[in-house]
């Protein structure tokens, strides 16, 4: 059996935190499809959905599900799910419970959560660190549109979530909490008779309401 696991939450939330967690918790049987690797080409105009930055230039505005290649993510998960081996596809990114190409594939939904200041924090220093960007910069595009695309096309999807997780929490706490939805399909022992195929996998019973799993307090 395989599985299909959308793990989405706001810009700087913890999302690529958990997903790691997962695929090191059982690198043989688990493979990641990182949304921000689906970006349609950033070169042309005519593809994606298009901003003026804070600085004045015309760009691909990275904040919107349209600016991402649906149809390569459904070609990125049909591989992922074709590999031997591979037990479950780890599908995580902003938009990963707003695109239907992914939520309708989904057999477990987590929403990972982290107040506003939190993610706007962990947003600019990871662009002073990594991208040695001018944190000015990064205030004036999150006041320009981060945040409203962020209420508009990341926020509502939680409402779908099976399970919302506290991104303030280390990895092994939100490993803890999503390993309840998927631990069983990880650990059960593959039948090769009644196992053949990716396509016959279950579909997961869906919650009337998403969960905010309860986990000891941690300090980040």
């Amino acid at each position: 059996m395989t599985g299909v696991l959308a793990v989405a939450g706001g810009t700087a939330s913890g999302k690529s935190t958990l997903a790691e967690a997962l695929s090191l918790q059982c690198p043989e049987s688990i493979a990641l499809v990182h949304l921000d690797d689906y970006y349609v080409p950033a070169h042309d105009p005519l593809r994606g959905v298009w901003t003026v930055s804070a600085g004045g230039h015309a760009i691909l505005d990275w904040n919107h599900p349209g600016s991402i290649d649906e149809a390569a993510v459904s070609a990125a998960i049909d591989r992922a799910l074709a590999r031997p081996g591979v037990r479950l596809v780890v599908v995580e990114g902003l938009f990963a419970l707003t695109l239907p190409s992914v939520r309708e594939r989904a057999d477990w939904r987590v929403y990972v959560d982290a107040p506003d200041d939190v993610r706007l924090a962990r947003k600019i220093l990871r662009k002073i660190e990594v991208q040695r960007q001018d944190p000015r910069l990064s205030l004036l595009n999150y006041l320009q549109s981060g945040r409203d695309r962020h209420v508009a096309h990341v926020a509502p999807s939680r409402a779908v979530a099976d399970l919302v997780v506290d991104g303030t929490h280390e990895g092994p706490e939100m490993l803890a909490a999503v390993l309840g939805l998927v631990g069983p399909l990880l650990s059960a022992v593959p039948d090769p008779l009644s196992d053949p195929v990716p396509a016959a996998r279950p579909r997961r019973a869906r919650a009337v309401t998403p969960r905010t799993h309860q986990l000891p307090a941690a300090a980040v």
